[in-house]
């Protein structure tokens, strides 16, 4: 019997979940299944897989073969690696503890490589918030400008009659000066 690991849908439309599983080659897509390995969410930034990776190893080393996109998975996750290492200790080219600490460094790699990720898409949006709330903030301000503006008289139209109306007695009493001096003469 040939036994294929791949990919099982679920999920709802448009939003598709997938568990990987271990099931005959002629059996359907998301029909039975002999076990199930974990399961991939693509709709997570970065995808979310839950894998359980000694299983995984166990059937690779027994013959499963993975389709494309559970190859692409597992070797993301470093069952492929974990494979090819274990073939080089059974033939006996390098020592299980070698072995191990390769996987070991090559694990602690992968990690910083997602946690830097993850941290850099949590900057940016971080980042993208930041620049929301100045635009926000510019056009707050520009909105209370332009009401404040809108709702103060001008400034030039008061004061300008105060002066007309201040000038006007000097002036009527300088007029008058000399027209009482001329009612005096007379």
């Amino acid at each position: 019997m040939a036994v294929k690991i791949r990919l099982s849908r679920r999920g709802r439309k448009k939003m598709a979940m997938y568990d990987i599983v271990v099931a005959d080659a002629r059996a359907p897509r998301d029909g039975r299944f002999i076990e199930k390995l974990g399961n991939y969410n693509p709709n997570t930034n970065p995808a979310t897989v839950v894998l359980n990776t000694d299983s995984a190893l166990k059937w690779l080393l027994n013959g499963a073969q993975p389709t494309d996109t559970a190859r692409a998975i597992l070797s993301h996750e470093g069952v492929m690696l974990r494979k090819h290492l274990q073939v080089g200790v059974i033939k006996g080219a390098i020592t299980q503890e070698q072995a191990d600490g390769k996987f070991a460094d090559w694990k602690n790699s992968k990690e910083q490589l997602v946690g830097n990720k993850v941290a850099g898409l949590a900057k940016a949006k971080d980042d993208a918030a930041a620049a929301r709330l100045a635009d926000e903030t510019k056009k707050k301000e520009a909105r209370a400008a332009a009401i404040q503006q809108k709702n103060t008289p001008p400034a030039e139209e008061a004061p300008a009659p105060a002066a007309e109306v201040e000038e006007a007695p000097v002036a009527e009493s300088e007029e008058a000066t000399p027209a009482a001096e001329a009612e005096e003469q007379a």
